[in-house]
């Protein structure tokens, strides 16, 4: 927990706010340029620093359909690299961080020592699972020993457990306790609960499974919104996207006033010691 409390300054109710960057050069839904796609970022950031969050990770949502890992070009690491390198100027002392769509872990702990960023979210670190993009295997031994040659052994690696958008069925005798128990084991530096899809609220009772399961901090990753946040007050963070946009909706731009009233929120009924 040092390093986490360290990075964010608390061990409790966390608050990352997503920047979803417009698609990018290459994808299919690619139609900005780079300056313009730096700048929708860069305002982003600045609404959830002027708002007082605590942290903001930036993932490139909008390059669907997304490509499985190791088929992530070359144009999207540098592209991101550059983007956050911008995000990362606007957000000062803010802890920032980054996904790589899908599965791109190697390729994200790569951006986020160019860019100087503190954290990364990876997907299928520990146990197999079928995902949109198709089958994804575990990556975590590989994943840690390259952020170990490369010197980035300093970047934290916050890992789904059970993740959103994938079928469980071929690890369905194993608990998602039993999964961040594992993730632990192989030196995960943090596990992620989500609902089943972006936006979902995560299971109640899992969430304290896993609390219960583990000493690492465990993050609260989809579905939380003002609403509901009180019953995942002892999470150490929320990483939230889809409540902050108007409507509610992931691929909507971000709405101050949804930011503002929930930061209004947490930090009177959990940041609060």
């Amino acid at each position: 927990m040092n390093a986490f409390s360290s990075t964010f300054g608390r061990l409790r109710g966390v608050v990352i706010g997503m920047v979803h960057l417009r698609a990018l050069p290459g994808t299919p839904a690619g139609t900005l340029s780079m300056q313009e796609i730096i700048e929708v970022a860069c305002k982003e950031a600045k609404i959830y620093k002027d708002a007082g969050v605590d942290a903001v990770m930036v993932e490139n949502m909008h390059d669907v359909p997304y490509v499985h890992s190791t088929g992530v070009g070359h144009e999207i690491t540098a592209s991101m690299s550059v983007v956050c390198s911008h995000v990362k100027e606007v957000c000062g002392s803010m802890p920032v961080g980054v996904q790589v769509l899908a599965g791109a872990n190697k390729q994200a702990i790569a951006v986020a020592l160019s860019s100087g960023l503190q954290f990364i979210r990876a997907e299928g670190f520990v146990f197999s699972h079928v995902a949109d993009e198709g089958l994804m295997n575990a990556c975590a031994a590989e994943l840690l020993r390259y952020r170990k040659q490369i010197g980035a052994s300093h970047i934290q690696v916050f890992t789904d457990i059970k993740k959103k958008h994938s079928s469980h069925s071929i690890t369905s005798d194993i608990s998602i306790a039993e999964t961040a128990k594992a993730a632990e084991f192989f030196l995960s530096d943090g596990v992620i609960v989500t609902g089943a899809v972006t936006g979902a609220s995560a299971d109640l009772q899992e969430f304290k499974d896993v609390q219960k399961a583990v000493k690492i901090p465990v993050l609260i990753g989809s579905g939380v919104t003002v609403d509901n946040v009180e019953q995942y007050a002892s999470a150490n963070a929320f990483i939230i996207g889809s409540y902050f946009k108007y409507g509610g909706h992931w691929s909507n731009e971000i709405d101050p006033t949804r930011v503002a009233k929930f930061m209004e929120k947490v930090k009177l009924k959990i940041q609060t010691p």
